[in-house]
C-alpha cells in the first residue's frame, strides 16, 4: 500500500530525513516511536504533503502511484488520512458542513456521486454514536471549545466518515486522559483494524499501544529508522527508553 525508498526531506532549509525506508502493506498497523527532534511528525507532514516540507531524495508510492507528485487533496481523495497532534478550531464552520463538504470533495475526485444532506447525517450520526461522541457536537464549530478528548474523540468521527485506506497519525495520543486513550483505541481499532486498511501511528508512549496492537514497531532517531521489531520493542522502550540504541545520542 505505502511503499517508501531512502526519503530525505527538509524544512526551513534543514535536513530533516535522512533515509526512511518503510513499506505498510493493508491489514498492517506499524507504530512509530522515538525522541523528541527525531523527525516523526515531519514524515507525517511530507508524507500528507504539507506545504513548508521538501522531499530532496527518495520516492514514497501509494497503491502504486507516486505520492510525492500529488497535491494534498488528491492524496486524500486517493484514501490517505492525517490525523494531527493538534486539531485546529475552524470558527464558524460546523461538523456537520466540514465533514459533508470534504466528504463530497473525496466523492468528486472519484468519480462518486455526493451524498444528500439526509444520507450524509444519518452516516455522521452512526459514526459518532459508534465513537461515543455526543450528536450536538457535530452541530458545533470544527474543534472550538473542544478539550484535547473530545478534539481526539472527533477526530476519530472524521476517520469514520471519510473512511481512508491508509490513516497516518500523529501522536493522536497527546495529551489524553485514560478514557479519551481508550476512545481514541477503539476508535482506531474500529475504523482501520480491516485487510484493505493500514495505520502509521505516531507516538511518544507505548500506553497507546496497549489498545492500538501494532504488527510492527519502528524506533525513528535523527531521521532514520534505526530499529524495528514488534509490540515487544515498543514495552522495551517504555522501560529503557532510548538511550543505548543506536543512532540515538546519550
Amino acid at each position: 500500500m505505502l511503499n517508501i525508498q531512502n526519503l530525505h526531506a527538509e524544512t526551513a532549509g534543514k535536513a530533516i530525513l535522512k533515509g526512511i525506508t518503510l513499506a505498510i502493506n493493508p491489514g498492517e498497523i506499524h507504530a512509530i516511536m522515538g525522541p523528541n527532534g527525531a523527525g516523526k511528525s515531519t514524515l507525517a507532514y511530507t508524507l500528507g504533503g504539507r506545504p513548508g516540507y521538501a522531499v530532496t531524495e527518495g520516492l514514497a508510492t501509494f497503491d502504486g502511484a507516486d505520492l510525492l507528485a500529488m497535491e494534498p487533496h488528491e492524496r486524500a481523495a486517493a484514501g490517505l488520512f492525517l490525523g494531527f497532534q493538534y486539531p485546529v478550531e475552524i470558527p464558524g464552520v460546523s461538523n456537520l458542513q466540514f465533514l459533508r463538504e470534504a466528504l463530497n470533495a473525496q466523492r468528486k475526485q472519484r468519480g462518486e456521486e455526493p451524498l444528500s444532506g439526509a444520507e450524509f447525517i444519518k452516516i455522521a450520526r452512526a459514526e459518532a454514536t459508534s465513537l461515543g461522541l455526543d450528536h450536538e457536537m457535530l452541530k458545533r464549530p470544527v474543534n472550538v471549545g473542544f478539550s484535547g478528548g473530545e478534539k481526539k474523540r472527533n477526530e476519530m468521527v472524521q476517520m469514520g466518515i471519510i473512511a481512508p485506506k491508509l490513516a497516518i497519525l500523529d501522536e493522536t495520543d497527546s495529551g489524553l486522559d485514560i478514557d479519551a486513550l481508550k476512545a481514541v483505541g477503539h476508535g482506531i481499532n474500529t475504523i482501520m483494524r480491516k485487510p484493505d486498511k493500514a495505520v502509521l501511528l505516531i507516538t511518544h508512549y507505548q500506553r497507546l499501544l496497549d489498545y492500538v496492537k501494532p504488527d510492527f514497531v519502528h524506533v525513528l532517531a535523527d531521521g532514520r529508522i534505526v530499529r524495528s521489531g514488534g509490540p515487544e520493542l515498543a514495552h522495551e522502550l517504555e522501560r529503557e527508553g532510548y538511550v543505548g540504541i543506536d543512532g540515538v545520542a546519550a
